[in-house]
Parts: C-alpha cells; structure tokens; sequence
C-alpha cells in the first residue's frame, strides 16, 4: 500500500496523535515512511512548535525548519478556522486541484508507506465548494478514521462513517482516542459503536507522548 489517509469525526480527536504514532512504530521497525498534514489551520509561524506539523516532523525525526514545514504542510494558515476562513483571513485560497496534485505527486515519489493527515473533521470546507470528504474521494486512498470519547462522540463518528460509505471509500480501522476528562466509558463507546459498524475498532486509551500507545499502534499496522 503506497499511502493511506487519515480522517476524524471533528477537531482534536487525535488524528495527529495517531499519525505520529504509527510513523514512530514504522520507523522502529525499519521501514520506510512518510507523512503529510497538507492543509493546517491554527499555526503559528513565529512559535511552531507543538503544532500538528511540528508533532509529525518530530516523529520523523525530520529538523523543524522552514523548509522542512513547507515540505509537509505547504497549505499554513494563522487563524484557528476552517481552511476556507482561515484561508480568507490572509487574502488566499486553496486550489483543490492542486491540492490534489500535490499528494499525488508525493504518493508518487514516497519510498515506503506515506501517511496524509486531513484536517479537521471529514466535512470541513477547503473552500466554497470542496470538503475534506472531497479531497478523500479524489485521492481514493484507504482511511484511518479517529473519533473521540466524548458525550456525543458516538453520533458523529456514525455520521461521519455513513458519508465515507456512501462514496463507496475503504475505511481500515476505526481508532476511537480517549477524550480527557470525558463522562463516556472508553470501553462503552467501543461496544456500542459494535453494534453499528463491522470496521475494526481499536480503542487508545489518553497516555502521555512518552507511552505512545505502542500494542495500539502495532494492531492499527496490521490492519494497513
């Protein structure tokens, strides 16, 4: 497999998390990888650190340089807003096609596995008339899909699999990533969604970096 995408049901429930981890368990492993979050909103050019882009070149164990940013993340935008706002804000605009163009290429040029993050949830506008959702229909690559623990959490990570079937896309795994401080059992928001879907659910339960939710990560790899 030359590149799988990773999505989530909203902001914040561990796409990033996710990505960095399976990179770290592949480059353990010696094998060849790769990673892209081409589209982020949020970043502080001045202070980068800690941000989505940041957290995969750390996992690369790539140096945090301009360059090195540009590189993965070529589509950086200040204003925490969707990528169309945010995008507006500074008097641009994403041009889907080459947005599209560009994970192409690097699928193309990539040696190994190439992990492209999306950002945001599966239904945020890129511009005034594509989503994220559109972005995985035009690749067409199989997905990781990530959602939260939250109260609530079980509705939008249905919601969210019901657009990824009905465009007939490949979903691999679920990996549902523990919401700190949430009222909803870990454990119960897996059995329930059970009964819904047949996708493999893995469940990662809030760790610190250090941990890395390695017996997570090495199952999620089998499923690639």
């Amino acid at each position: 497999m030359p590149a799988i995408f990773i999505t989530g049901a909203g902001t914040d429930v561990g796409k990033t998390y996710v990505a960095a981890g399976l990179v770290r368990l592949l480059r353990r492993r010696g094998q060849p990888v790769d990673a892209l979050k081409p589209v982020v909103s949020g970043f502080n050019p001045g202070s980068p650190s800690g941000s989505d882009p940041a957290i995969l070149l750390d996992a690369l164990g790539r140096a945090m340089t301009e360059e090195e940013f540009a590189r993965i993340s070529p589509w950086r935008f200040r204003a925490p807003l969707s990528p169309d706002m945010a995008a507006q804000a500074e008097g641009r605009a994403i041009a889907f096609q080459e947005l599209i163009d560009f994970c192409q290429a690097a699928i193309a040029r990539t040696d190994g596995l190439l992990l492209i993050e999306g950002v945001g949830g599966l239904m945020v506008p890129l511009d005034d008339r594509h989503t994220v959702l559109d972005l995985m229909v035009g690749l067409g690559l199989p997905l990781i899909f990530v959602g939260g623990s939250y109260l609530g959490a079980i509705s939008h990570i249905l919601t969210g699999l019901d657009a990824l079937l009905r465009r007939n896309l490949d979903v691999r795994a679920i990996v549902i990533s523990e919401t700190p401080g949430s009222s909803v059992a870990l454990g119960a928001i897996a059995t329930t969604l059970a009964h819904f879907t047949q996708a493999p659910l893995l469940t990662l339960p809030h760790q610190s970096p250090a941990a890395q939710g390695g017996e997570v990560f090495e199952q999620l790899a089998e499923l690639l």
